[in-house]
C-alpha cells in the first residue's frame, strides 16, 4: 500500500548542469543510486544549451561550474520549472547525499 500511496505522489527532479562538469558526474551517480530505491521522474537542463538557458545560465551560472550543481524537487504534478520561480523550489546545491535527496524528497511529497 505504500509504495502505491509513493507512485501516486512520484517527485520529479530536475538536475541543471553544463557540460565537461565533472560534479555534474556524481550527481548523476548519487540521483541513480536514489532512483534505484525510490523511483522519480527526472530532467536533466544544461544551462547552456537548452531553449531557456540564458534564464537558467543568468540564475546558475555561478552554481552549477566544475564546483556546484542544482537540483530542484517538486511534486510530479507540479508544472514545470520557471526561472521566475526558481527561489520556491525545493534545492539541493553543491555535493549531496542520497540520504539528502530522500530528505528532500519527503519534504515535497508531504507539502
Amino acid at each position: 500500500m505504500r509504495s502505491t500511496i509513493r507512485l501516486l505522489q512520484a517527485c520529479r527532479i530536475t538536475l541543471f548542469t553544463r557540460e565537461n562538469c565533472g560534479l555534474c558526474s556524481d550527481a548523476r551517480s548519487v540521483l541513480s543510486d536514489v532512483w534505484d530505491a525510490r523511483p522519480f521522474k527526472f530532467k536533466e537542463v544544461d544551462i547552456v544549451k537548452s531553449e531557456t538557458g540564458p534564464q537558467w545560465r543568468d540564475l546558475y551560472d555561478f552554481d552549477v561550474p566544475v564546483l556546484t550543481w542544482q537540483v530542484h524537487i517538486s511534486k510530479s504534478s507540479a508544472p514545470e520549472e520557471q526561472p521566475q520561480t526558481a527561489s520556491e523550489a525545493v534545492r539541493l546545491m553543491h555535493r549531496f547525499t542520497t540520504d539528502q535527496v530522500k530528505a528532500k524528497m519527503d519534504e515535497v511529497e508531504k507539502a
